[in-house]
């Protein structure tokens, strides 16, 4: 019920795919450019860099200057410039440009969390899998469905209670909600759609 109400509210996030490309590596690094910055500024960036360079062995023949000239104004854009240089080198000498399409082996590319993971084999490998960010941590234990302390721990509950068929729509879905409905301080619970199915743990003032 949740996620029915949640897909009525915000039918942008329903499937909502890769910024830009399916391709595994180019939403890897779609994920990177995304840390810290709006959608708008990630999609723009990421649309210069890839007009330049589609693969880890391409990436890796651009000079960081270069990356970072592309990828500006994103947030650290220095810091992810290097960042996506290492990632590619490890992807093209370990994986021989191949990404991994499991989350254990994408774990082991220095620099990549779960989250990102999660969205690499959901989006880049169509495979399942729940991505957890501060929003939809926050949000599932806002409204009770978890009690959990940081995300890693809230992909393992949410992994077992919900249906597969939902994981891939759960980030999207819970992502658009918080941005827009369920904020982190004075959240609009007057008109969320989902109120009645909300515990509101931990919220002190709403609108």
């Amino acid at each position: 019920r949740i996620i029915a109400r949640l897909e009525e509210t915000h039918p942008d996030a329903v499937n909502a795919g890769a910024p830009i490309d399916r391709d595994p590596f180019l939403v890897l690094v779609s994920c990177i450019l995304s840390l810290r910055t709006k959608d708008a500024v990630t999609t723009t960036a990421a649309e210069r860099l890839f007009e330049l360079a589609k693969t880890p062995q391409e990436m890796l023949e651009l000079d960081q200057e270069t990356i970072e000239r592309a990828i500006y104004p994103v947030g650290f854009y220095r810091k992810k410039a290097s960042q996506i240089k290492e990632i590619s080198r490890e992807i093209f000498e370990r994986y021989k440009s191949e990404m991994p399409d499991e989350i254990g082996e994408l774990l082991k590319i220095r620099g990549v969390g779960r989250k990102t993971a999660n969205i690499v084999v959901t989006q880049g490998f169509g495979k399942p899998g729940i991505a957890v960010d501060t929003h939809v941590h926050r949000i599932s234990n806002r409204i009770g469905i978890v009690s959990t302390k940081n995300p890693d721990e809230t992909e393992f509950v949410l992994r077992d209670l919900l249906p597969q068929k939902y994981w891939t729509s759960f980030n999207s879905l819970f992502v658009r909600h918080g941005q827009r409905i369920c904020t982190p301080i004075s959240p609009k619970c007057s008109i969320c759609p989902i109120k009645e199915c909300c515990d509101r743990v931990g919220v002190e003032r709403c609108r």
